[in-house]
């Protein structure tokens, strides 16, 4: 067996960044990969505009008391055309550009209005509400790749003025689940079979990364349905395996696999949940075998498949590691690294006495993985422990 690290290095080590791109609709490009640096066509705001409700004044007439005359109006995409003198105010609405001749924006509030007059009320703010040609970017300003764009990022780059994205192809991954008991969600089910609920997990959680998952039809344990399975694959950058993986008289992945020219990296991890692991090549694509019990299922394509997925598109794996007290005692640990299923609160973190990689349940009212090293020490309620946060 080799550490979680050394298993993590060698699935990298198999994968390099795609170089291929498309050009998306802008609103096709939510949680796609930006493959190309861009750069505003426009500047935000273009002028000078007000940001509240009010009248446009000159720096000169800010003072209590002083009764201006109101010559015109301003308003969102119709604008006043003409110079705002001493002594005379503009009614401005939010968003409207500011006219020549104005310093600052009175708020309607602070003003009493009458037959388009109005006179100043209340003390002047500090606060022009003026919101600044280019005060949020101009002309030029980039948004850096590679990146996977948020909803925030969107918006951004639609006010940047630019209709067709370049995104990175996305990778395809490909998911075979194995075993004679499996079904897929809502046929009918005999007593001695059960749901093939892994790939439905463990595509979503290719999906989060900007990748493509296909889930393949449930192959059987045998040798010719597992390789006509992966024959079908064999155009996919990745082809993940759910089941099989072990070395049971039906774990047939890893034998069916290397008759069709797997060049193996490793297999077993020293971690728990997640111990039978395969990791190579096959042909061109990376391949994994993922442990077939949903936890380990899981848990190992969040440890292994989502970071070669991230550095497929370019982008920087960064697990969020840190602190918190366990709110509960912890035994001792033994030579494989644990991760335990965690829940987050207000005193720490509480660590579920249930750990067995079958309770999905327990997986789902978890937000965080307790992460104990090899041969860790008894840890007593109150004591720091690493976490792995699960939903970012």
């Amino acid at each position: 067996m080799i550490s979680v690290q050394e298993a993590l290095d060698h699935v990298l080590s198999l994968v390099s960044p795609i170089n291929h791109h498309d050009e998306v609709p802008l609103e096709n490009s939510f949680g796609r990969i930006l493959a190309q640096t861009q750069f505003a066509r426009r500047t935000q705001p273009p002028s000078d505009l007000s940001s509240m409700d009010g009248y446009g004044i000159s720096e000169k007439d800010a003072f209590v008391g002083n009764t201006l005359d109101v010559i015109g109006i301003s308003a969102a995409g119709d604008g006043f055309s003409g110079t705002v003198t001493q002594k005379s105010a503009i009614r401005i609405f939010t968003g409207a550009p500011v006219p020549k001749g104005v310093d600052r924006i009175i708020i309607q509030e602070n003003v009493e209005a009458s037959n388009q007059k109005i006179i100043l009320s209340e003390p002047i703010s500090e606060n022009t509400y003026i919101r600044k040609a280019g005060s949020d970017f101009h002309e030029g300003a980039s948004l850096p790749a590679p990146r996977k764009l948020s909803a925030e990022d969107v918006t951004l780059l639609a006010a940047m003025n630019i209709p067709q994205i370049p995104v990175l192809k996305r990778p395809k991954v490909a998911i075979i689940s194995n075993g004679n008991e499996l079904v897929m969600p809502g046929e009918t089910l005999q007593p001695d079979q059960i749901i093939a609920a892994n790939a439905f997990g463990v595509a979503s959680l290719i999906e989060t990364t900007g990748a493509q998952a296909d889930i393949f039809p449930i192959a059987k344990d045998t040798e010719n349905s597992l390789t006509e399975a992966f024959l079908k694959a064999q155009n996919y950058d990745v082809i993940v395996t759910i089941g099989g993986a072990s070395v049971g008289d039906h774990d047939l992945v890893g034998s069916v696999a290397k008759k069709l020219g797997l060049k193996n990296s490793f297999y077993k991890v020293a971690m728990r949940p997640g111990k039978p692991l395969i990791a190579g090549k096959l042909g061109a694509s990376l391949m994994l075998g993922l442990p077939g019990n949903p936890v380990s299922a899981l848990m190992t394509a969040r440890l292994f498949l989502c970071p070669a997925l991230l550095k497929m598109q370019g982008l920087a794996h960064e697990p969020q590691i840190f602190q918190l007290p366990c709110t509960n005692d912890l035994p001792s640990n033994g030579p494989r690294a644990h991760y335990m299923r965690a829940k987050i609160s207000g005193d720490g973190v509480e660590c579920f006495e249930n750990q067995d990689s079958a309770m999905l349940s327990i997986f789902s009212q978890s937000d965080a993985l307790i992460i104990r090293e090899p041969f860790a020490k008894i840890a007593p309620r109150g004591s720091l422990v690493s976490l792995l946060k699960l939903h970012q």
